[in-house]
């Protein structure tokens, strides 16, 4: 009995931990599928001593929120899902009740409020019972609507997500983000809950209503499945949903089977609640579930295979992942034979050795994932070199995660992922060097720094006859060259890869320096975040790049390669001031959207993803088209103006 009851406790403060690490580090110690076994194990132990810890997580839904971000209790409590791996037991959930199936998104739970037809207010799940207000980066999800037909009180659940796509081109785009998010909802939960909503914007996160709680007035004729159609009726994305019986739950659960690897939004699920909106209230809750919806989470389709070997895998922030290769194995309709581990933490957890015999699975039908380690031969052979460039390694341990690292900054791994950041749009714009083309040029020792891209004219020859190269693609490699050696400051600063400093950042500290190459130099800490929109991370960062000569010196000799015309100080400067855009549809004028941005910006102006009532300007050359935006900004009498009006606008 006391060995079953200290076990108790130990997965108590393991599964405490594990939550806590995924929920407000954005980090991993633990699988989902080991977060899962271990859970019921405890729900099991407690039921055989009939013993609950005040701390245990099947009795607390969630954690205190930790942030800076204004604080709210929830009306009612947000409870939990009781859920199941059976269609054996949402059969008996149903009985003869008619249901509602939907996907279970995997996201961050907000809820909204809107009153007079306007957004009001947005708070997020928090710990169930207090939620954070993220009202001001709610207003900036890309599909949520700020205004409403109906007036009056309306109070509406959903889950905030990014799909797989904008995650993996965020994680391409932010240099340490593959240190901080292994996955779209902690991206998604870092996004919505940042301080400033400009950062919240470019992260593409929607919105999908999956409950209405309450709208005064509204006959929804006693159904949950009619309150999804008038809200999608009210301009809000809901959540795909079926009506079921438990004659028909089989069939719509393969049906969901079968299309969640079209899903572009993470699930991890689905949710079945019963459509008879009476009969489900007068259920009630126990302490943690409510009595009218069941969650149903997919029997993972697991086999058993050998790992042959853990591949380590440099990034461009010296971060250095294992990755575990094992025999190919067929999963879920696919050959699989790769699974990130993470980290250290991880490996450590599962003993993973080179020959053990382990069981594979697709997290949410989706990624593939280690579940258990059946030999468990425990961790050896970390490398202390790097695989790539043979600088020294360190383990760090941050926020209870071991992770390896790289610790030569001259890596090679560091260059590609650097020279990619370069070379991308919204620095330097070099068309024609992907990242497997400077993969090649830099192995072959065409380029050792920035600076070497100017000059590929030396190894003309070379890349001529380089596989996929020609005399075509050649010339167009120097023509895009030559092109952008004509560029902005921002554009410069941002394509360094300094830590923190995105695009939008490198703009804010130019323009704050006068856009003076010698005041970027001697800026220090101090001097920076008295900048209006810039704060201590990212002064930090910005100083100590420029506190080191190797990075002074390629500064220096990078102003030598490139041309910045010097953007005369006049009233046209100002003539956007205070003025918001925003820009949609194709572009005739204009390369792209950006060029557009980047003539408001320099102007004082702003541009943002979404239209609201702070919105000055709808750029949209398709002036009668009716588009969300169109029609948002017809609804709040906002202007809808061509490009060759905004030009007009320029000239005058």
């Amino acid at each position: 009995m006391e060995d079953k009851m200290k076990r108790m406790r130990d997965l108590v403060e393991l599964l405490n931990r594990a939550r806590r690490a995924y929920e407000q580090e954005d980090t991993e110690i633990m699988s989902n599928y080991e977060y899962d076994r271990l859970y019921d194990e405890l729900q099991e132990l407690e039921r055989e001593l009939n013993t609950t810890l005040a701390s245990s997580p099947t009795v607390n839904v969630g954690y205190e929120v930790l942030s800076e971000l204004p604080k709210e209790r929830h009306e009612s409590p947000m409870l939990s899902l009781d859920k199941t791996k059976d269609t054996e037991r949402l059969k008996e959930f149903l009985g003869d009740q008619k249901a509602m199936i939907s996907w279970k998104l995997d996201g961050l739970t907000i809820v909204l409020t809107y009153r007079g037809g306007t957004l009001e207010k947005a708070v997020t799940r928090g710990n169930g019972e207090v939620g954070e207000v993220v009202t001001n980066n709610a207003r900036v999800f890309t599909n949520i609507p700020l205004s409403i037909p109906y007036q009056g009180e309306l109070v509406l659940r959903g889950e905030a997500v990014i799909s797989y796509k904008d995650f993996e081109n965020i994680n391409e785009e932010i240099g340490d983000a593959d240190a901080k998010y292994k996955n779209p909802r902690n991206l998604c939960s870092g996004s919505v809950r940042q301080l400033n909503n400009e950062i919240t914007a470019k992260r593409n996160v929607r919105f999908y209503a999956f409950t209405l709680v309450r709208a005064d007035g509204v006959d929804f004729k006693n159904s949950r499945l009619y309150q999804m159609q008038w809200l999608s009726g009210q301009g809000f994305d809901v959540v795909e949903n079926h009506p079921v019986t438990a004659d028909t739950v089989d069939e719509e659960v393969a049906w969901f089977a079968r299309h969640i690897k079209d899903n572009e939004v993470p699930s991890d699920g689905l949710v079945l609640v019963y459509d008879d909106i009476e009969y489900g209230h007068s259920l009630g809750a126990t302490a943690k579930f409510p009595r009218d919806s069941f969650a149903f989470k997919w029997a993972d389709e697991i086999r058993e295979t050998t790992l042959r070997k853990i591949e380590w895998s440099p990034s461009r922030t010296g971060l250095i992942n294992p990755v575990a290769i094992f025999d190919p194995v067929d999963l879920e309709g696919t050959t699989v034979s790769r699974a990130s581990v993470h980290n250290i933490s991880i490996m450590e957890e599962l003993e993973l050795g080179v020959g053990d015999t382990i069981t594979v699975y697709k997290a949410n039908m989706i990624i593939p994932q280690i579940a258990e380690n059946l030999t468990r031969s425990g961790v050896r052979d970390i490398p202390k070199e790097c695989p790539v460039c043979g600088g020294p390694t360190k383990i760090s341990m941050e926020n209870e995660t071991k992770t390896l690292y790289c610790t030569n900054p001259g890596c090679q791994a560091r260059h590609v992922k650097s020279f990619t950041l370069f070379v991308s749009r919204d620095a330097m714009n070099i068309e024609g060097l992907s990242e497997a083309t400077l993969e090649k040029f830099i192995a072959n020792g065409y380029v050792r720094d920035f600076t070497d891209l100017f000059h590929l004219d030396r190894y003309a020859d070379e890349i001529r006859n380089m596989e996929g190269f020609g005399e075509k693609s050649y010339d167009n490699l120097q023509k895009s060259i030559e092109s952008a050696r004509v560029t902005t400051l921002p554009r410069l600063v941002y394509s360094l890869g300094i830590p923190n400093i995105g695009i939008a950042n490198a703009k804010v500290i130019c323009r704050a320096l006068e856009n003076d190459p010698e005041r970027i130099l001697k800026a220090d800490e101090e001097e920076l975040s008295e900048i209006s929109g810039v704060g201590g991370v990212i002064a930090g960062t910005f100083a100590s790049y420029f506190a080191e000569e190797e990075h002074r010196d390629l500064f220096k000799r990078l102003l030598k390669e490139v041309e910045i015309p010097r953007e005369k100080e006049s009233e046209d400067a100002r003539k956007f001031e205070g003025v918001n855009f925003v820009i949609t549809g194709s572009m005739h004028h204009f390369a792209n959207r950006a060029e557009i941005k980047e003539e408001i910006e320099k102007r004082g102006g702003k541009v943002t993803g979404s239209v609201t009532s702070k919105t000055s300007y709808l750029i949209n050359n398709d002036i009668d088209s009716t588009s969300s935006k169109n029609r948002k900004a017809r609804e709040l009498g906002i202007p809808i103006i061509s490009e060759e009006e905004f030009l007009n606008m320029l000239n005058r």
